[in-house]
Formats: C-alpha cells, sequence, structure tokens
C-alpha cells in the first residue's frame, strides 16, 4: 500500500495528541522561555541590589535625614528639625577646616610615595626573579595584617620615650623627636602607616597590568636599542595609566577614610582627638568625635555628607585630569 509524503514544510501533529492541544502547549513553552531569558539575569543580580539597598543605599539616606535634625545619642527617639543649620555648624567651625587639611595633607604624604614604590616593587617583580612567588606573597603580607595590630606596633616604634625609631637616630645624634605631639612628624608617622600597610597591595595590582602588556612592545623597544630604563617610562607607564588612575582613585578614597592610624597612634590615649592639638585629627577622628564622644548625631551626620561631597569632588578632578592626559598623549 502506497504511502502519502506530506509536503514539505507542513504541520505534522506529534503522535498522542491533536494539533491544537500541542500548539496550546509549545505557545506556553515558548513564553515560559522568553520570560525566563529576560527575568533570569535580574534574578541574578538582584542579592547584589538588595544587599546594596539594605546596608548601603538606607544606611546613607538615614545619614542625610539625621544630618537635617537634631538628633543626640542619649534620645535617638527624639528629633527635632534644624534644616541647614548642622551643615552651616561644622563649616564655620576651624576645627573642620583642620581635620580637612589634615586629611589632604596625610592623603598627599601617603599616597604619593606609596604608589611609586608599589610601581618600583612591581617593575622588578615583573622580571624573571628566584621564588616569586614567595616575594611576591611577602609584600602582600602587611595588607592581610588588621590596622589595629599595625598602628599598635608602629605606636611603639614612634613614642617619644623608648621607641626603637629614636633609639636608632640616637646613634646618628638626631636625640628624641616627639613623633605623636609634632605638627609634622604626627603626619610622617600616620604616613609610615598607611604605605608600609598598602604599597604591597598596589603592587600586585601594577604587576597583574604589566603582565597583560603585549611582550612584541618591550621587544620593538629592545630591537630599537631601548634600555630597561627606557622600556619602564615608554612602554609600561603609558600602559598602565588606566590602572594608576585607578590606584589614585582608590588610594584617595582610602585616605579620605583615615581613621584606625591616627586613633591608635598613641596607644589610644590622645589618639581619639586626633592629638593634643589637633595636629593630626582627620575627617573621621572629628566625625568620631562630635558622633561617639560629645553624642551629636545631626553634626556628625553633616560631617559624614561633607566627605562624600570631597570624595565626589576629588573623584571628577581625577576623571578630569586623566582625560587631559589621555589626549595630550593622542
Amino acid at each position: 500500500m502506497a504511502t502519502t509524503t506530506p509536503a514539505r514544510g507542513a504541520y505534522t501533529p506529534p503522535p498522542g495528541g491533536t494539533g491544537a492541544a500541542s500548539n496550546g502547549r509549545d505557545s506556553w513553552r515558548t513564553r515560559l522561555w522568553r520570560f525566563d531569558d529576560k527575568a533570569s539575569p535580574y534574578a541574578y543580580i538582584a542579592p547584589f541590589f538588595l544587599v546594596f539597598a539594605a546596608f548601603g543605599l538606607y544606611p546613607l539616606l538615614y545619614t542625610g535625614w539625621i544630618a537635617l535634625h537634631r538628633v543626640e545619642m542619649t534620645g535617638l527617639d527624639q528629633s527635632e528639625w534644624v534644616g541647614w543649620d548642622n551643615f552651616a555648624k561644622i563649616l564655620q567651625d576651624s576645627e573642620f577646616w583642620t581635620a580637612v587639611s589634615n586629611t589632604f595633607v596625610i592623603g598627599v604624604l601617603s599616597t604619593v610615595p606609596q604608589l611609586l614604590v608599589a610601581l618600583g616593587l612591581a617593575h622588578l617583580l615583573n622580571y624573571k626573579l628566584r621564588a616569586s612567588t614567595f616575594w611576591r606573597t611577602v609584600i602582600l603580607t602587611p595588607y592581610a595584617t588588621s590596622v589595629a595590630t599595625a598602628a599598635l606596633v608602629f605606636a611603639l616604634v614612634f613614642r617619644a620615650d623608648g621607641g626603637i625609631l629614636n633609639w636608632v637616630l640616637h646613634f646618628f645624634g638626631a636625640g628624641n623627636t616627639d613623633w605623636g605631639n609634632g605638627e609634622w612628624t604626627s603626619k610622617i608617622a600616620i604616613s609610615v602607616i598607611v604605605i608600609w600597610r598598602w604599597t604591597g597591595y598596589n603592587a600586585l595590582i601594577y604587576l597583574a597590568a604589566m603582565q597583560a602588556v603585549p611582550t612584541d612592545l618591550y621587544e620593538a623597544a629592545s630591537i630599537d636599542g631601548a634600555t630597561r630604563w627606557q622600556q619602564f617610562r615608554k612602554v609600561t607607564i603609558p600602559s598602565l595609566r588606566p590602572t594608576i588612575l585607578f590606584t589614585i582613585v582608590i588610594s584617595t578614597i582610602g585616605s579620605m577614610q583615615l581613621f584606625g592610624e591616627p586613633l591608635l597612634l598613641q596607644g589610644g590615649t590622645l589618639g581619639s582627638i586626633g592629638g593634643n592639638e589637633h595636629q593630626y585629627e582627620t575627617l573621621s577622628i572629628y566625625l568620631f568625635n562630635y558622633g561617639w564622644k560629645l553624642g551629636h548625631l545631626g553634626p556628625a551626620a553633616a560631617v559624614a555628607w561633607a566627605m562624600l561631597v570631597l570624595l565626589l569632588l576629588i573623584a571628577l578632578i581625577n576623571w578630569i585630569v586623566g582625560r587631559f592626559v589621555r589626549k595630550s598623549a593622542a
């Protein structure tokens, strides 16, 4: 008996069901697949946004609300609307501007040497060395040390009476230096702690960026007779410009948030007020004094928002400078 072959392109209903029922199931599966295709990416990233909303966005907005009210630590359930009075209060306070100046100076003293040393270490580690993994681990060890431990150890190093550094300087006739109470020596001491902790971290970031530079560029420069120093200036540095800008921004944000180092510089005795004459009081210490020592949460929240504005301004300046450098290089 002859069989009839269906025309090409004609629909053949599957066995065990009618064509209408099959079309209904196929259309339902198609809609489900389209929904899954569109909704799955949002479901995957939803946990991040939920955590950010709970622990990032809500505290930020709540801090802004407190900054516009008079709220005391002893009466958190009582608030009074004061508008911009808290901001006017801190802007008219000379101690606030002292803290801004100290934060900026300590940031420059710690960031510039830190990134330069990190760049040099990364350049050395980029070449083949014996036990390179060991050396990379060694330079990252300070980063794994807690802030409290590092600050307390360096507090012993910078002690005026019996400190290790003064003991070493005594052999060179430098005498005893009161590192914690000096205007510049206290800032230098804090900067040394920051440099010690973060240099290795930045060095590994630079090292990863250096290893991504095509070797053809170095080979071409070597054929042209360029020395290692010339290759570093003409090949490595231009290739690392985005990474350098990134580390500058991250280091700037970190310097704006300095808290543990100045708090524990003198073993926690005078660190909570930033020195006997506020000579190394940073914005974080200033906020701590207002919020937790004096109990005035309104001005403390205003300081937090002032820090955010300063960070945005610094990030904008870094972006403008980086864009100008890229245009000039092109």
